[in-house]
Formats: structure tokens, C-alpha cells, sequence
């Protein structure tokens, strides 16, 4: 079925809520009882623009429902403070959590929007005197702060750069202890091709080390590392459903044939997951 040019009802998200929660979701929305998968992540996990997201393709290839808890440009922050989340990750069988980036958290140098992480708030008095020469009001998302701020000082970008980063493998810490069943993390390579357009707000400083994805592997993690292939990212937004106007902006995002890609990394892991976890729900049922 083709959705180009459709207009912007083209794609309907089935937008929904959980419980309590404040955050809208992609649906159809699910039941969070009996067995299911959480799937916890951002942008590449909500799926804009794409009628088959790697949620709804894993819970087709597993025969499980898959909740996607996918927020558009999401940080840490969005799980970590939404009990209704923690509790039904918790609750899942399987939980999968991409791995998101360290600029879309508050940290001791900003504070970012609680449910919007890639929106800056404020600055702290400490980013200020780091950088005095710097206008805070001119910058609306992290990245652009970022961006501006590693072009104005490298070297005292780079005390940004440890903060975020140990922020980052704390309050990861944080959520994976709150989620006690098993867990596979979702690491994704870039999964735009070479020749996407570049984001309006400029490039952003690659922050995640092989270092700190190590220092969380003793948490008892299944690691499931996608570096899409150049066919699924050249692929094009053939098969996506977007506004004429939002073209620009579906070239920015992943293409079906990556959310197939993702799928497929998962499958394994995620039937592997709850294999291990056949025991326990046999006795709870």
C-alpha cells in the first residue's frame, strides 16, 4: 500500500494513554496484563512516519503483544521519572530499552522538558560561569546547545561532556535496577543514509563509549548491537506516510527497512528472554 502524498491523515498513530502517565503513546493500545514486551526507546522506537514500527514487527515475528513506549526524541529522564512506565516494564516479560542519548537529560549543567527531553529549559549557574561568554536564551533543543557550546571551547566542553556521561550511566542504572525481569538493550548505529539531509540544528557530538556500555553489561543485559545495512538505509521513504510538507522531515528518520532490520536483531534475544521466563509465568499464571 502506498502512503506518499496522502495527506496529513495519511498515517493514523492511534495515539494513547497508560494508567496515569502524562505521555501520549503510539498504539494500538495494549493490555498491560498476562505476557507481553515493553518496548522502551525514542524516535526510532515510536516509528514517525512508518505504518510498521520494529514494535509491531517484533510482535508479529514473536506472536506476543509488544507495547511501544517509544517517545519521540526521548532521553533517559522520560522512564526513569514515569512510575506508570517503570511499573509496566516491571510487569513485562521482556523489556527492551534502546539506548538514548546523554544530551536529552537534565545533569548538573541543565535542565531539559520532564516529558520533551530534547527541549532545553534552563541553564545551571555552573554551565553560565563555564561559559560566560554564552547567551542560554538563544537555544531551544539540547543539541543545538551542544553544538554551540564544543565550537565556542572544546576543552571546556569537554567537563560538559563527563558530566553527561556519568549522568548518563547513573541514571541508567537507576531504571535497569527498577526493572527486574530480563532485559535486552537495544544499541543502534546511525540509521539515516549518508546522504540525508543534515538536521536543521546542525551536528551533535557523539557522547555514548564503548566504555559505558561495558560498565552496564554486569546488570545482567542481553546486548543487541543493529548497525543497519546501506540497502535498508538507502532504502528511501517508499512505503512511509507523511504530509507533503513533512517530506524534509521523513528523510530524517528511519526507514521501514531499518525497523525490519531492528526486528529481525531482536527476535532472538527477546524469545530468549522469555524462554527464561517461561518457569515463572507458568507458575503465576
Amino acid at each position: 500500500m502506498a502512503f506518499e502524498h496522502q495527506g496529513a491523515s495519511a498515517l493514523d498513530y492511534q495515539p494513547c494513554r497508560y494508567g496515569d502517565s502524562k505521555l501520549v503513546f503510539r498504539g494500538p493500545r495494549r493490555r498491560l496484563d498476562g505476557c507481553y514486551v515493553a518496548a522502551l526507546g525514542g524516535s526510532e522506537t515510536y516509528g514517525k512516519f512508518v505504518p510498521q514500527p520494529w514494535p509491531r514487527l517484533l510482535e508479529v515475528a514473536i506472536g506476543l503483544p509488544v507495547v511501544n513506549f517509544g517517545c519521540m526524541n526521548a532521553g533517559i529522564d522520560v522512564f526513569v521519572t514515569d512510575q506508570v512506565l517503570v511499573q509496566a516494564a516491571a510487569q513485562a516479560a521482556v523489556t527492551v530499552i534502546q539506548v538514548l542519548p546523554p544530551e536529552n537529560m537534565s545533569n548538573r549543567f541543565y535542565t531539559v522538558h520532564p516529558r520533551r527531553n530534547d527541549r532545553f529549559l534552563r541553564a545551571s549557574p555552573l554551565l553560565r560561569s563555564l561559559f560566560r561568554e554564552v547567551d542560554f536564551a538563544d537555544f531551544h533543543f539540547t543539541g543545538h546547545l551542544l553544538g554551540a557550546l564544543q565550537a565556542a571551547d572544546p576543552d571546556r566542553f569537554a567537563q560538559v561532556e563527563t558530566e553527561l556521561r556519568t549522568a548518563w550511566g547513573a541514571r541508567m542504572k537507576t531504571l535497569l535496577a527498577r526493572i527486574p525481569g530480563p532485559k535486552v538493550l537495544l544499541s543502534l548505529d546511525n540509521p539515516l543514509p549518508p546522504d540525508a539531509p543534515p538536521h536543521p540544528l546542525g551536528p551533535m557530538p557523539h557522547l555514548i563509549t564503548s566504555a559505558m556500555m561495558a560498565d552496564l553489561m554486569p546488570l545482567g543485559l542481553d546486548l543487541v548491537h543493529v548497525a543497519p545495512t546501506l540497502a535498508a538505509r538507502t532504502s528511501g521513504i517508499a512505503g512511509m506516510g507523511y504530509a507533503p510538507l513533512d517530506e524534509p522531515i521523513a528523510r530524517r528518520v528511519a526507514p521501514p527497512a531499518v525497523h525490519a532490520e531492528i526486528a529481525e536483531a531482536l527476535e532472538r534475544a527477546v524469545l530468549a528472554g522469555l524462554e527464561g521466563m517461561a518457569g515463572p509465568l507458568a507458575e503465576s499464571a
